[in-house]
């Protein structure tokens, strides 16, 4: 037997399949964000969606992250593709979308604060081990952040601190006992229990009145119209809720290997790019917003999925493989900032280095093309499909 057909055989497909639902319902969620008040199927959908499927992914994430890793590689792997993802993003808003937009690096765009995210949750959590009831202490902390009236958005805090307990109870977690539960009686009890949360959120009026968003992590208690009492309550269900669908779903999911298990080793670049198609329908149509009946709803579904599938091509993962293992050219460490280098062999310097590198190309690209518009006689210039 060759070393592919042993890696085939021990490969656990378990946490591949629910990666590939998950993903598949991280672009529902997204997709029918315009439209899921129109008909109370989607409505339904939303609920179901928001409730676990981030707790789930970044308890996935926190179970695959128990090895330790020099801080140069987290900086590498996470940071290096944040600042780049940050940039096309950026161009696309700018020359597809004609969206007003600066290149906010504090300010994540779109999805990107999970890259952003899963940066520092692995470079701090080695260290927020070593206090005692650490996850307790995470959980309190996000629970209070969302007494703040920070920017909801700067540097992504607000979602970081809120999902940071359910990274640390990945790391945690023993996958022996998930075989314990995997059992007809609890996998029927986990299918039962998510049919009573989708009950309750057709039947019980709170649901009506309360927003999807106690579940985004993003938002403080006085934007959500709750006092500080309240807000903590609520998030602290938020919690529960989020623990026990992970758990319960995780249950139903099957552990074989399926004919789009394969998806699942390909989730980062299917979350990173979908956004584009999103944003585009989203902000240059009135497709998406026009979605109201159930046949319409179900046809939207299968487009998610087709496109999940599209964005799974190998090639879109090899080319997210190969920005987390980028190079810096030696201009990077020559940026003429006097400052800068007498931290050359720092972290830190490299960082600031790396981005003062890519601010001056950005400006002196930008510039480029504001010349070149400036000086034609006719029109706005073509530029990847779109306008200048």
């Amino acid at each position: 037997m060759n070393r592919g057909a042993s890696a085939a055989n021990t490969r656990d497909y378990l946490f591949d399949n629910y990666k590939v639902l998950l993903i598949v319902l991280v672009v529902m969620g997204h997709f029918i964000e315009p439209c899921y008040r129109n008909n109370a199927f989607l409505y339904t959908l939303k609920w179901l969606i928001v409730s676990f499927h981030m707790p789930a992914f970044i308890f996935i994430s926190g179970y695959f992250s128990k090895r330790k890793l020099k801080f140069s590689v987290i900086l590498k792997k996470l940071l290096v593709p944040y600042i780049v993802y940050e940039f096309v993003y950026y161009f696309f808003y700018i020359f597809i979308l004609h969206k007003e937009t600066g290149l906010y690096l504090l300010y994540p765009k779109f999805s990107l604060w999970y890259l952003l995210a899963l940066f520092v949750w692995r470079a701090v959590t080695p260290l927020v081990k070593k206090c005692p009831h650490y996850l307790w202490l995470s959980a309190a902390a996000g629970l209070f952040i969302g007494c703040s009236d920070m920017a909801d958005n700067f540097l992504s805090l607000p979602r970081i601190l809120y999902f940071y307990p359910f990274f640390l109870a990945g790391t945690n977690f023993d996958r022996s006992i998930l075989e314990k539960f995997r059992k007809k009686s609890f996998r029927f009890l986990s299918g039962a229990a998510v049919a009573f949360f989708a009950g309750c959120i057709l039947c019980v009026p709170v649901f009506d009145t309360l927003s999807v968003k106690v579940f985004y992590g993003r938002y403080n208690y006085d934007f959500l119209g709750q006092d500080i009492l309240t807000g903590i309550l609520w998030r602290a269900l938020c919690y529960a809720i989020g623990s026990a669908m992970t758990f319960a779903v995780l249950l139903l999911v099957p552990n074989r290997k399926m004919f789009f298990s394969y998806i699942g080793t390909r989730t980062m670049a299917v979350y990173l790019f979908h956004g584009l198609t999103y944003s585009y329908l989203k902000d240059c149509t009135d497709l998406l917003k026009n979605v109201t009946t159930v046949p319409e709803s179900l046809l939207l579904l299968c487009g998610c999925v087709l496109l999940t599938a599209v964005y799974s091509i190998p090639q879109l993962t090899t080319f997210t493989n190969k920005v987390a293992n980028l190079h810096f050219p030696a201009a990077v460490t020559q940026t003429g900032m006097p400052h800068v280098r007498a931290s050359a062999d720092s972290i830190t310097g490299f960082y600031l280095r790396a981005c003062h590198l890519l601010h001056e190309k950005k400006t002196a690209f930008t510039w480029i093309l504001y010349r070149r518009k400036a000086h034609a006689g006719f029109g706005p210039m073509m530029f990847l499909g779109g306008r200048f």
